[in-house]
């Protein structure tokens, strides 16, 4: 069945699992921005456990904006840091070199709206996972999703996947195994295995 989902900032693995199981992939492109979300936010396994990468935006509660009029706060040097924070956490891992150069444009590149950089994450990951998608954009919102399952919820943080199967993780005998983490974590350590291993996923969302 097609899904409809949320473009985020490097997207969990529920997100990707949740795609590559569906016959097509519809984005929402019309919805109101909300704050602690994933839409801005990835999480990473670094040396001291899991660790938060967040883009800052230019955001008030106030008055509310749709996701894709959203700004990056680029006076902040987050690029950097983040590259920075991945090349810390994963130069270690077995396929860490073998996709980085895939995604280097995407801290060299200054992107002014949030929405364009997770398109831009989305176009660079299926290409780098080399997954053949039927990808369609949303034209309006749609408070119910009609003949798609809706996997939405997923961009909240409070989202657990704990069914996730297992695979090794850098720092897994320093922490244990952590679920759900960025599609990165599983790319770098995967690599050409992740495809199969997302098309083994029940993503359940009650």
């Amino acid at each position: 069945m097609d899904c409809l989902i949320h473009p985020t900032y490097f997207p969990n693995i529920a997100h990707f699992a949740a795609m590559v199981t569906s016959k097509s992939v519809c984005l929402e492109l019309w919805d109101n921005y909300q704050k602690q979300s994933y839409r801005n936010r990835t999480e990473i396994y670094a040396a001291n456990g899991k660790l938060a990468l967040t883009v800052p935006v230019k955001y008030s509660q106030k008055n509310r904006q749709l996701y894709r009029d959203v700004k990056i706060a680029n006076e902040d040097n987050w690029q950097s840091l983040h590259l920075k924070s991945l090349q810390s956490a994963y130069s270690m891992s077995p396929f860490f070199e073998f996709y980085i150069d895939d995604l280097i444009p995407l801290f060299e590149t200054k992107y002014d709206y949030i929405l364009d950089l997770n398109l831009k994450c989305f176009e660079i990951l299926t290409g780098s996972l080399q997954l053949e998608l039927s990808v369609a954009k949303s034209v309006v919102f749609e408070k119910d999703s009609i003949n798609k399952n809706d996997f939405r919820p997923l961009v909240k943080r409070n989202y657990k996947a704990n069914n996730l199967e297992h695979y090794t993780q850098v720092f897994t005998e320093k922490h244990g195994f952590i679920p759900n983490l960025s599609i990165l974590d599983l790319l770098f350590n995967e690599g050409p295995n992740t495809e199969l291993y997302l098309t083994r996923q029940n993503i359940d969302l009650c």
